[in-house]
């Protein structure tokens, strides 16, 4: 076991693991953040993504050993109590039907409005292709993505 200093949703944590112990599980079993969930294990479902330096990664197959720089969390993703763009667009949109693949399609598309605040379906498409919704929600998806981006620009024009 080794003790590891993260920050986490802006707070700074230590934690002790296993160096080899994927972010996934140091989150969950550890931290007590299970809106992260767990999908393949394999990165390929995207149900484990968080960010990185606000970048989108797959949590379950990264070492805790191999993170570097503030980790962010669906449960990090809200800016002081108030929800996200993306998680007001997904309740306006009705997106979940089981919510299981939800918190890693919201980090997805919050990774994507952050380097590209308009993107087109194509785009939105090729960011989320990874992410997969069993229940097949991906219309709802992407026009949820749409508004999220309205709220952004909207944001923006105001702060002009």
């Amino acid at each position: 076991m080794s003790k590891f200093k993260l920050v986490i949703n802006d707070e700074k944590l230590e934690v002790e693991a296993d160096p080899n112990m994927p972010l996934l599980w140091v989150l969950r079993d550890k931290l007590k953040l299970t809106g992260t969930k767990f999908g393949c294990g394999i990165a390929q479902c995207g149900a484990c993504t968080v960010h990185i330096d606000g970048n989108a990664i797959r949590s379950c197959v990264l070492p805790i050993s191999a993170v570097s720089g503030d980790v962010t969390t669906i449960e990090g993703l809200a800016d002081g109590g108030n929800l996200h763009p993306l998680q007001e667009a997904w309740i306006e949109h009705d997106v979940p039907q089981c919510g299981y693949c939800q918190a890693g399609q919201i980090m997805t598309a919050a990774s994507l409005l952050a380097s590209n605040p308009q993107p087109s379906d194509s785009e939105i498409d090729a960011a989320l292709a990874g992410n997969y919704c069993r229940c097949g929600t991906y219309i709802r998806i992407r026009k949820a993505v749409h508004t999220a981006a309205s709220y952004y620009n909207a944001d923006r024009g105001a702060q002009s």
